[in-house]
């Protein structure tokens, strides 16, 4: 499973592409950082975003797109636009027809470290680590972009597979009618 992904900002998006599976060995596609200027206005830069994300998505192919779900901060500035910066992720994923999917910057601390609260410092090293770089991604959005994809990787695809199971055991339980609906 080849995933890319997307720790949001309107001024610095990384965004990280990370091929493996559970169990397997994890290998580095690709880690880039979009940048817009702080000085232009909202559209321009999420346009900027949007353009870029559409040529990574394209040069990179990825089956799926893991974006961090934003949370709330003291800074209502800062969280809209890391809000809009995950909805054009989230977008261009949907335009290709990729599943996306959201993780808390716990989970995927929790997922990379085996500590939900870790440091920057610890999700770096861990990402450094489990990729086999020589070099630690940086700056610090590029790991993080990277940590939610290994995150997708390791527990996207059982998350994926217990859904399939459930909507298998509850089609079985109806006889071939999904939803319980007479058919």
């Amino acid at each position: 499973m080849r995933v890319l992904g997307v720790d949001p900002g309107l001024t610095r998006c990384g965004v990280g592409v990370v091929e493996g599976a559970p169990g397997k060995p994890l290998s580095l596609v690709g880690v880039h950082v979009i940048r817009t200027s702080p000085d232009d206005d909202i559209g321009t830069r999420l346009v900027e975003l949007e353009r870029d994300l559409d040529a990574l998505l394209d040069d990179l192919r990825p089956d799926a797109v893991a974006v961090e779900r934003v949370f709330s901060q003291h800074n209502v500035r800062t969280v809209m636009g890391t809000a809009q910066a995950g909805a054009v992720a989230i977008v261009c994923a949907a335009r290709r027809g990729l599943p996306v999917a959201l993780h808390t910057p716990s989970e995927a601390k929790a997922a990379v470290t085996g500590n939900g609260r870790a440091d920057k410092a610890q999700v770096t090293m861990m990402v450094t680590r489990l990729l086999g770089l020589a070099a630690a991604p940086k700056p610090a959005d590029a790991a993080d972009a990277l940590a939610l994809a290994i995150c997708h990787v390791w527990r996207g695809g059982a998350r994926a597979r217990l859904e399939r199971a459930a909507r298998a055991a509850e089609i079985a339980r109806h006889g071939g009618r999904q939803g319980g609906k007479p058919g």
